[in-house]
């Protein structure tokens, strides 16, 4: 049975993760236990526990608002933080997974494959994207450019003008478990639709609203490469 720490363990993502049964063992760390700005936290933690992967969930995401008012925080936890972990990782030669986000699209024609150009459209994108650069230049790693979100939808109103690919953490995990030996990059979420269509067949009340501009309306990715292994 392989270990797979896992970084930013009492996030949102990790606790459905930590309900589901797999033949590898993820051993869940919180901040305290293992800190991304510290390099020598991550590394006593890797020989203390001798993963074979390190799966990087550490991170700064909502409310994006954040990635503007606190530049300095966002660069630190989702920048530098990540690259800690690679540093530790390619000391050990341990694989890391790197969970990135859709965000790092432009978001203007829809339909991105992997290996078209990245241009993220606010501060959230950039800094993942940041975390991506210093992944990419570890052979030994996969990223993933996830569009996920919680069950029930947070939201009271969502965009009927943007298209995505929202699927629910339960049913991200399933597809994210059969990548888990992959390396390179990999995007992963639901079909293509507007956000407004995925949120309201989860929930009769949630109500329309159109992007003026704040949001780019086509955010879908193409989810072809993935579709191999589900």
């Amino acid at each position: 049975m392989s270990i797979i720490l896992v970084t930013g363990g009492d996030g949102r993502f990790a606790k459905e993760l930590k309900k589901v049964n797999t033949k590898n063992k993820f051993l869940f760390l919180n901040k305290k236990e293992l800190n991304i700005l510290k390099l020598k936290s991550i590394i006593t933690s890797i020989k203390k526990y001798r993963p074979k992967i390190i799966l990087h969930l550490a991170s700064l995401s909502r409310p994006m608002i954040l990635h503007e008012k606190n530049i300095s925080k966002s660069i630190d936890l989702n920048i530098v933080g990540t690259c800690n972990v690679v540093k530790a990782c390619e000391a050990k030669n341990i694989k890391i997974i790197y969970f990135s986000t859709s965000y790092v699209y432009p978001g203007t024609k829809g339909n991105y494959r992997e290996n078209d150009g990245v241009l993220p459209w606010n501060n959230y994108g950039w800094s993942k994207l940041g975390g991506e650069c210093g992944v990419q230049m570890y052979h030994n790693s996969l990223i993933i450019r996830a569009c996920m979100t919680e069950k029930p939808f947070i939201h009271k109103s969502a965009y009927s003008n943007v298209k995505s690919n929202f699927i629910f953490h339960k049913d991200f995990i399933k597809i994210f478990l059969k990548v888990l030996n992959k390396k390179g990059i990999y995007n992963i979420g639901g079909k293509s639709q507007s956000i407004y269509s995925f949120a309201k067949s989860h929930n009769k009340d949630v109500k329309k609203k159109i992007s003026k501009g704040e949001f780019p309306l086509l955010q879908n990715m193409n989810l072809n490469k993935i579709k191999k292994y589900l």
